[in-house]
């Protein structure tokens, strides 16, 4: 029989998945179900349509479904929330959670803005608990690779330039879902457009591969280049240009590419690594050493979002302060994002140190 607060290596970890609205929720919630290392305890969505529609389609039995949050976590007890509200939604969702005890994970990004992105740091702190933010690409091979020889090995020396390009032709012409589309295009609800949707890739990759060093200044320009009026209220091309010490990061983020991208450049004074997708590397030293290869898979408790969040929870995992699913990582992610914000809106560079 389980026991709520013990630890239980072996037995599968008890979560509910919180909200619909983000788009990613449909792997998590297919995996929740099939998953023998995971048990959903169940599936909570204000919206009695959503819920139901959501609930069907992946064969969520009745006495799962809930529309109420805080009915949900006294009742059932979790010992991990996994969320996909709207990102303003991200923060009463995790002070609820908190009081609790409950340890929450969200997709990326962490917050609308520094304000929220505060009161989840106070939060996690009095309610002891970890809060996690899942990134696609934290569970690429390829950035594993770059990062072992660019950081653990220093193949490349000094740090001179990341790149990071991410995005795709944007959200209404992949065909998102409408409840995702009709926040991803609010300011509010999304905290901006392709620049926080896609901005914060970059700022997570940077602020890893730089060990949590903070910037010193950030740049940004934004556009709107799209004519349907869906994307009316929000950019959907921006560039972000972060200053350190002794290294650049430059972020690409568009819903214009002709192609879905996430794909990265790591310059040292020493050589190069691409990250081009999400296996393949390609590596040059000095002009002497010259090879492109598929990296290792991920294994274990860092292979996937479910196995990392288990380990976390249980104890297995210790999370470092830059880890890419870290609070403190996502913090320094949204402060990096505000300050792109007020460029873009003051035309200036904007000073963090």
């Amino acid at each position: 029989m389980n026991v709520f607060g013990q630890e239980r290596e072996s037995e599968p970890l008890r979560i509910g998945i919180i909200g619909v609205v983000h788009g990613h929720v449909h792997g998590f919630l297919r995996e929740a179900i099939e998953r023998e290392d995971i048990e959903l305890l169940g599936l909570v969505e204000p919206d009695e349509k959503l819920l139901q529609s959501y609930s069907d389609r992946y064969g969520v039995p009745g006495p799962l479904r809930y529309t109420d949050l805080e009915v949900f976590l006294d009742e059932k007890k979790p010992e991990a929330i996994a969320i996909f509200s709207n990102t303003f939604d991200h923060t009463k969702i995790v002070e609820k959670a908190a009081k609790r005890g409950i340890h929450a994970m969200m997709e990326k990004p962490l917050a609308v803005n520094m304000e929220h992105a505060e009161a989840m740091k106070r939060a996690a702190e009095q309610g002891n608990i970890h809060v996690l933010v899942n990134y696609e690409t934290t569970w690429y091979a390829s950035n594993a690779d770059v990062y072992a020889s660019a950081v653990e090995e220093d193949v490349f020396g000094t740090l001179r330039k990341i790149v990071v390009h991410d995005g795709h032709w944007g959200p209404k012409e992949i065909g998102v879902d409408e409840e995702f589309l009709d926040w991803l295009t609010d300011p509010v609800l999304n905290g901006g457009g392709a620049l926080t949707d896609f901005g914060c890739y970059g700022a997570n990759l940077m602020t890893w591969l730089l060990e949590g060093e903070s910037p010193i200044a950030v740049t940004a320009t934004s556009q709107q280049l799209k004519t349907d009026p869906v994307y009316k209220e929000v950019d959907d091309e921006t560039t972000i240009i972060v200053e350190y010490e002794n290294t650049q990061g430059i972020i690409q983020a568009s819903w214009n590419w002709p192609w879905h991208r996430k794909d990265m450049e790591v310059y040292g004074d020493l050589g190069y690594a691409f990250a081009l997708n999400r296996d393949l590397v390609q590596f040059m030293v000095r002009d002497v050493v010259q090879k492109q290869y598929n990296a290792l898979p991920l294994e274990g408790a860092e292979k996937d979002a479910y196995s990392y969040l288990k380990a976390v929870v249980r104890g297995e995992l210790e999370v470092e302060p830059h880890d890419l699913s870290s609070l403190e990582n996502n913090i320094t992610v949204t402060r990096i994002l505000d300050a792109a914000r007020e460029s873009v809106r003051t035309g200036n560079r904007i000073l963090l140190k």
